[in-house]
C-alpha cells in the first residue's frame, strides 16, 4: 500500500493527473472518503490529464456520467444506492465492458460487482494545523493488472509519496 499526502486541491488532482499514463482500457478506481475529502476533485485532475474539457462535477445526483477524452471516462457516485440490486440499474456491468476507466465514487457497495482488478483509493483529512487542505491517500492495487503497475505507481508519484518513517 502507498500512501501519498497533497496539500492543496491543485496537489490532489496533480497526483490523478500523473496516473493518466498507467491508465488502460477498463481499468476501474474506488474511491473512498469522508464528504469533502476531495473524491471528486481526484476525478477532475484525472479527466483533465486525459484530455477532457468537459467540466467534471460530482455525478451525486445524477450517479454517472460519462466524458470522451484519451480513454472514455465513466464517473459514478454510488453514496446514494441503499443495496447491491440497485447497481444493476446504472449497468455497471455494461460498463465494465466499455473499454473505459471508471471511477466511482463511495464504492465500497459495488465491490462485489467489480473485477478482481481494481485500484482502491481512500482519502482522508490530514494535518489540517499545517495544511487546511492536507489530505493523505491510501492507494491499494488489487488484482494482478494494478499489482504488476506497483512500481510504476511508486515512481509516478515519488514527489507526494510519505516514507515509513514520516507522520501519516
Amino acid at each position: 500500500m502507498l500512501h501519498v499526502r497533497t496539500r492543496s486541491v491543485d496537489a490532489t488532482k496533480q497526483v490523478a493527473a500523473a496516473l493518466e499514463p498507467l491508465l488502460r482500457p477498463n481499468d476501474v478506481i474506488l474511491l473512498s472518503g469522508d464528504l469533502g475529502a476531495g473524491k471528486t476533485a481526484f476525478v477532475q485532475g484525472l479527466a483533465s490529464a486525459l484530455g477532457i474539457r468537459e467540466r467534471v462535477t460530482s455525478p451525486t445526483f445524477t450517479l454517472a456520467a460519462s466524458y470522451e477524452g484519451r480513454l472514455r471516462l465513466h464517473h459514478l457516485d454510488v453514496y446514494r444506492l441503499d443495496n447491491l440490486a440497485e447497481v444493476l440499474d446504472l449497468d455497471l456491468p455494461e460498463l465494465l465492458e466499455d473499454e473505459a476507466v471508471i471511477c466511482i465514487e463511495w464504492g465500497e457497495v459495488v465491490v462485489p460487482e467489480l473485477p478482481r482488478d481494481f485500484l482502491r483509493i481512500r482519502i482522508h483529512l490530514g494535518h489540517p494545523e499545517d495544511f487546511e487542505d492536507a489530505r493523505v491517500l491510501e492507494i491499494e492495487a488489487t488484482g494482478p493488472s494494478w499489482m504488476s503497475r506497483q512500481q510504476q505507481l511508486s515512481v509516478v508519484w515519488a514527489n507526494w509519496i510519505i516514507s515509513e518513517t514520516e507522520d501519516l
